[in-house]
């Protein structure tokens, strides 16, 4: 049985770069799991999986060529419909053994085991194991099946579908092709090395040679992680060089990689007036269009420099460089053009510009969202005691940006460009932060508002958002979240957690609900179903963030609206479940919790004079002893400290449920005792259903 090394190759027009990683890791783990499944690696070594521009492909060593054989034990029917009375095989089973080929007389070595709750015959047969030859064609065109391409093209006469037409497939078990036909091309060993630098067809000799001889003869570097390895230390080592800093780079180094397959850094440069442009703007026209690496002083400022990251490594770059150069630079004179013109208009007067601007068909357009936010961010900021004018001036020219020139070119801008545009007009520092800041957080561990102006006008935007859509009935569903609700709610909530801000999330519910025309908002329930949801996002928010299940469980049950407590209470309950007392009264508050869910209407105060038992006079006076101490503490958000008081009541409770009765027959003993326990559960559950906390 003969082990080697597998290679399998794609070679493709350019694939689309964003996707890139994404298909060559899971083109290489579906083929590598249908050798596995086939019981084809001789030892699990795991893959290698590489991905350039114009190619896929994985190696895996020690793969065989035959899987070997195995015992393959299948159900043949239960033995009341094989076999007739007298134990000789029936019509329907002679006709299911001809089907499957196997002879009558093999009846006799058939295994009558239990299947279920009825008897069944059993075939156990050696099967000869999966042939390399003939299986691995078939895995490939699965894994071609399973890569997530959304849209599939055909390219010749053939009918095959891919991402991008496939000129070559190359499958090799160390040095023997494995015939096989996948995209109406037939295996072989040749591949294509680089555009320009490469010799032309290159003969892989062994599936081992892929890489050494691609990177020797073919000047490729086949291996992702290592392209994008060797860009990254070029492109820090240039920008040393250049006594510069790159900034954030990481998700245009992925992209670029997916662009080149030997890539080479240079320098580049554009004229420094255009400096006097946003910086933003330079920016993402650079890296955005051109897939250039801008380059930044000390102080996070501009160069007028930038990073190629080229195909090509020529002795002499000039012309790289040069054309390079003459290419960006109408894309920046673009921006300078842009800038200049917006500023010629102020954000007032662009607002009647975004009254045929349709924000929803039922939610009317953005100058009528507009003023809903500017009456929404004045009411938040009034529950803040901030400045509501500046927060209300905010939001009426938040969106104002949306109909710039700047903006209409480059949207990633908005709200970047009205602050540029309000400081331009004279609006205040606050006012032209507000606008920056309001579309954050944008994605989970964005930065949030910087101060309590610019809070009111992001949360304003985002309950805008969820109240209006809730409210026409267009909940998020499944994966779908056209609207973007759910990465609404989690700004609101991080922005009422970590800034941290005094605010009830349904009363912000029902400030936002107000601003709509009566009779827009139709669907029942929609401030309930609001309220629900964002619970919903708060529960995982608080999971991913790490603390414990029980914990989270535990404070959510009473549902509090005050969003800023949330922490502080979670703390105070971890606290508490590490007392000694904890287990114990958390399963002393689940009893009492079974015990009044059976409780029908309303329990009177427990009268004193009604106790009978020396435990149950003891709790009663434990509990009117504590209780002011509690309600100070909860009052004074002290959370940790009020359940550390009730810690205290652990002995009271533990004698109390040894010695007492509570369903005792004489009606008015039986319901004084439920009275004393809601009153014990109605201190104890203050901060949490500490119930949520008991196994």
């Amino acid at each position: 049985m003969s082990v080697a090394s597998l290679l399998v190759e794609l070679l493709t027009e350019e694939l689309p770069p964003k996707a890139l990683p994404r298909l060559g890791e899971t083109f290489a783990t579906r083929i590598f799991e249908g050798l596995k499944a086939r019981d084809l690696l001789a030892e699990d070594k795991g893959f290698r999986w590489y991905a350039a521009p114009r190619r896929l492909a994985i190696t895996v060593p020690a793969v065989r060529a035959d899987a070997p054989a195995r015992e393959v034990t299948e159900k043949i029917m239960p033995v009341q419909v094989a076999l007739d009375a007298e134990g000789r095989p029936t019509a329907a089973l002679l006709k299911k053994l001809e089907a499957k080929g196997i002879a009558p007389e093999a009846v006799a070595s058939f295994e009558r085991r239990m299947d279920g709750k009825a008897e069944a015959l059993f075939y156990t047969r050696n099967e000869a194991g999966a042939a390399l030859d003939e299986v691995l064609a078939s895995i490939v065109q699965d894994a071609v099946k399973a890569l997530p391409i959304p849209k599939l093209m055909r390219w010749g006469a053939g009918e095959a579908q891919f991402v991008r037409p496939v000129h070559k497939l190359a499958m090799l078990h160390g040095p023997r092709v494995v015939p096989g036909r996948v995209l109406d091309l037939e295996a072989g060993r040749l591949t294509m090395g680089h555009r320009f630098m490469s010799r032309g067809a290159i003969e892989l000799a062994t599936a081992e040679a892929y890489e050494p001889t691609l990177l020797a003869e073919g000047k490729v570097i086949p291996d992702f992680a290592e392209r994008r390895a060797d860009i990254e230390r070029q492109l820090v080592a240039t920008a040393a060089a250049q006594n510069a800093s790159l900034g954030e780079y990481a998700d245009l180094l992925d992209e670029v990689c997916a662009l080149v397959e030997h890539p080479t850094v240079y320098v580049g440069e554009f004229e420094a007036e255009f400096l006097a442009v946003p910086q933003e703007c330079l920016i993402l026209t650079m890296r955005a269009n051109q897939k250039y690496f801008p380059l930044f002083d000390a102080a996070g400022k501009l160069l007028n420099r930038f990073l190629i990251v080229s195909n090509m490594n020529l002795a002499d770059p000039s012309n790289i460089v040069t054309g390079n150069q003459r290419v960006v630079r109408p894309r920046l004179s673009d921006a300078r053009f842009f800038f200049e013109q917006d500023r010629k208009h102020t954000l007032e007067s662009r607002l009647p510009r975004l009254a045929p601007v349709v924000y929803h068909n039922k939610l009317g357009s953005q100058l009528e969202r507009v003023e809903r936010l500017e009456r929404l961010a004045g009411c938040i900021a009034g529950r803040l005691h901030v400045d509501a004018a500046a927060a209300a001036r905010a939001a009426r020219l938040a969106k104002a940006d949306l109909v710039s020139d700047m903006v209409g070119e480059f949207p990633e801008l908005q709200g970047i460009m009205g602050r540029y545009y309000a400081l331009n007009d004279g609006e205040g520092a606050v006012v032209a932060d507000a606008i920056q800041s309001h579309y954050q957080p944008r994605f989970a561990g964005d930065a949030l508002p910087v101060g309590n102006a610019a809070c009111a006008v992001a949360l304003a935007d985002k309950l805008d958002a969820m109240v209006g859509f809730f409210g026409i009935g267009q909940l998020p569903t499944g994966d779908k979240d056209p609207f973007g609700l759910r990465r609404a709610a989690l700004g609101v909530l991080r922005i009422l957690m970590e800034a941290p801000l005094p605010l009830d999330l349904a009363e912000l519910i029902g400030d936002a609900a107000a601003g709509f025309k009566p009779g827009l908002l139709t669907a029942k329930g929609f401030e309930a179903q609001l309220l629900d949801f964002m619970f919903e996002r708060l529960r995982n928010l608080l999971r991913d963030a790490g603390h414990a299940v029980d914990v989270v469980d535990a404070v959510l049950a009473l549902r509090p609206t005050r969003m800023d407590l949330v922490s502080p209470k979670l703390d105070a309950v971890r606290v508490f479940r590490a007392l000694p007392e904890a287990e114990a009264l958390a399963a002393a508050n689940k009893r009492i919790v079974n015990i009044l869910k059976k409780v029908e209407g309303e329990l009177p105060e427990p009268d004193i004079a009604l106790l009978q038992e020396e435990a149950e006079k003891a709790l009663f006076h434990r509990v009117v002893e504590v209780a002011p101490l509690v309600r100070s503490h909860v009052a004074n958000e002290d959370y940790t400290d009020a359940l550390c008081v009730l810690a205290g009541l652990r002995a009271a409770v533990d004698s109390f449920f040894d010695g007492v009765m509570v369903m005792a027959e004489e009606p008015l003993t039986r319901q004084n005792r439920l009275a004393l326990l809601r009153q014990l559960a109605g201190l104890m559950n203050q901060v949490a259903d500490l119930s949520r906390l008991s196994a």
